[in-house]
């Protein structure tokens, strides 16, 4: 389980969050949705551990770790725009991180993930060969092989579009729920939010405006911000979404 108690962030005078209280449970995929500059990059951050917490505690199976170094926490991010080495072929990309723990590249796990993303027919591609759809799918692969307890990825489908974006997003649920992975996903887009997370957290001006289940957040929207970022936002797709979530 992962929890944040009283998380907040400050820079000098500025505080960019407040009053952050998660419980997000093994296993669980979570999007972060809201507005830019909101300050949900900026949460994903101090989980991950490249942004240092200013007030409150993180705690993973109730240890607590926001003072650990990143390298410590064995969490892994999948970044908006690949972060792939355009000298390595795809395999490569796959197994760069795998020399340094020195595992074996050659295992099960890692086989089982190239052929759980489809990328076998991809593996000896050049990184400029690859589609946005590919790149991702190899950077997804990339960090999962390292066997992090907690994934985290920064606006993942951003990059991409139509049936590749769906494509996308189906395999990250699918790898989620097959390895019992917890997920946090960033996210502007509500229908990205709504249709691949169990749960929601809704973030205004720094501080959680709701955190509930899809169902929850389109039938009981807390406040008004919420329902009108959820309406606007949707705009012509939100009719599908709402005959999606019985509303």
């Amino acid at each position: 389980m992962l929890e944040l108690k009283n998380i907040s962030k400050k820079y000098k005078n500025h505080e960019v969050l407040h009053d952050i209280n998660l419980a997000i449970e093994t296993g669980e995929i979570v999007t972060l949705l809201g507005p830019s500059g909101c300050g949900k990059t900026t949460l994903l951050n101090m989980i991950l551990g490249l942004t240092e917490v200013s007030g409150g505690e993180i705690l993973f199976n109730h240890e607590e770790i926001q003072h650990k170094p990143m390298g410590k926490r064995d969490f892994n991010i999948v970044f908006q725009d690949f972060c792939l080495f355009p000298h390595l072929n795809a395999y490569e990309n796959i197994i760069y991180g795998l020399k340094n723990i020195k595992r074996n590249v050659h295992d099960k796990q890692v086989t089982d993930l190239i052929e759980l993303l489809d990328l076998r027919p991809l593996l000896y591609k050049k990184i400029h060969e690859l589609s946005g759809g590919q790149k991702q799918r190899v950077s997804i692969a990339r960090t999962i092989v390292m066997e992090p307890k907690i994934l985290l990825m920064d606006e993942p489908l951003s990059a991409l579009d139509g049936v590749i974006k769906e494509s996308i997003k189906e395999m990250i649920q699918k790898i989620a729920k097959s390895l019992n992975l917890t997920t946090l996903i960033v996210t502007h887009d509500p229908e990205e939010a709504l249709t691949m997370a169990d749960k929601v957290v809704i973030i205004e001006n720094g501080g959680i405006a709701q955190f509930g289940t899809p169902e929850n957040i389109i039938n009981e929207p807390q406040s008004e911000f919420v329902e009108k970022f959820i309406l606007d936002q949707l705009k012509v797709k939100r009719k599908h979404i709402y005959q999606l979530f019985g509303a």
